[in-house]
């Protein structure tokens, strides 16, 4: 009867482990689709987006990427 208890247990907490951890943190890719000559200056995370520090020959610009899906969902253009 012990040996049901714990062998129970041990699957319950295997199960959860397994259910709770979603997707086992899945890396995914980003194509930012910049023109010849662009570099990344910088990257910075939050909770709700990864900006993008991208310097192009016609100007620097704030790619707001969205961590969920992999996608590009705004652009901030900086003036000079």
């Amino acid at each position: 009867m012990g040996v049901l208890i714990v062998g129970g247990t041990v699957t319950l907490v295997a199960l959860l482990v397994q259910r709770a951890g979603g997707d086992g943190g899945a890396a995914w890719q980003a194509a930012l689709e910049q023109p010849e000559g662009a570099r990344i200056g910088g990257v910075s995370a939050s909770e709700s987006g990864i900006g993008v520090w991208v310097q192009r020959p016609d100007g620097d610009r704030v790619l707001v990427v969205d961590p969920k899906r992999g996608r590009v969902t705004g652009e901030i253009r900086l003036g000079r």
